[in-house]
């Protein structure tokens, strides 16, 4: 096959050709993604790790939780600090730069973005709870009620 006819044959395939690249495209995507979250240093959690983290290695559970909602429900021994005063520097989490480190919120979300914050400050053990209060509820662990 000559070089003309791999022209011809790509006119005639176009299509074929375009959701080939959009395939390979996406296919690079994922493997990207999925290698950066290998070597980013802070690790998700499951319910279940999270409570094995707490009972073994006296974690400290930082909940990014509205006071308010802090106080509908949190997990047990958990300390809140609030998204838009937590820092690296706390007095509270300075004193725990070797310890397991565990960031928690409703869903997942904030708590992810301030384990990467840790991470960089050089917080050596960061994790946040995957799914955030609404996992730990759904897998049927309880919840404090109250400060």
């Amino acid at each position: 096959m000559n070089f003309d006819e791999l022209l011809a044959f790509a006119g005639r395939n176009q299509f074929n050709m375009i959701l080939s690249m959009a395939l390979v495209g996406l296919t690079v995507a994922i493997a990207y993604t999925e290698i950066a979250r290998l070597f980013r240093g802070y690790k998700p959690l499951r319910p279940a790790e999270l409570t094995r983290l707490i009972n073994t290695e006296n974690a400290l559970v930082v909940d990014l939780s509205a006071s308010n909602d802090f106080e509908k429900g949190h997990i047990a021994s958990s300390r809140n600090v609030l998204p838009s005063s937590f820092d690296p520097e706390n007095k509270l989490l300075a004193q725990a730069k070797s310890l397991p480190v565990v960031l928690v919120c409703r869903n997942g979300q904030a708590s992810a973005g301030a384990a990467k914050r840790l991470k960089k400050a050089g917080f050596e053990q960061v994790y946040w709870l995957d799914g955030g209060v609404a996992a730990w509820q759904q897998a049927d662990l309880p919840l404090v009620k109250g400060r």
